[in-house]
């Protein structure tokens, strides 16, 4: 049986989901993790671009006025 974690703070993920954030730990854009490159480049503003909006989506206020913010 698989164990889930209720308290504040990460929540449960399919495993694709894991599968596929594992990998792209491992190689993200030819041989480099996505831990490796830089955060100022294309390919990881855009990955920050793409969360951003999905995130407003998922909410409902996508065109609302509001925006996404990603905090550690």
């Amino acid at each position: 049986m698989k164990r889930h974690n209720f308290s504040a703070g990460p929540c449960v993920l399919p495993k694709s989901v894991m599968e596929q954030a594992a990998k792209a730990v491992v190689d993200y854009d030819n041989g480099l993790s996505l831990i490796e490159i830089s955060h100022r480049s294309k390919p990881f503003v855009d990955i920050m671009e793409n969360a951003r909006a999905l995130a407003l989506e998922l909410l409902g206020l996508e065109g609302k006025g509001y925006k996404a913010l990603f905090l550690q």
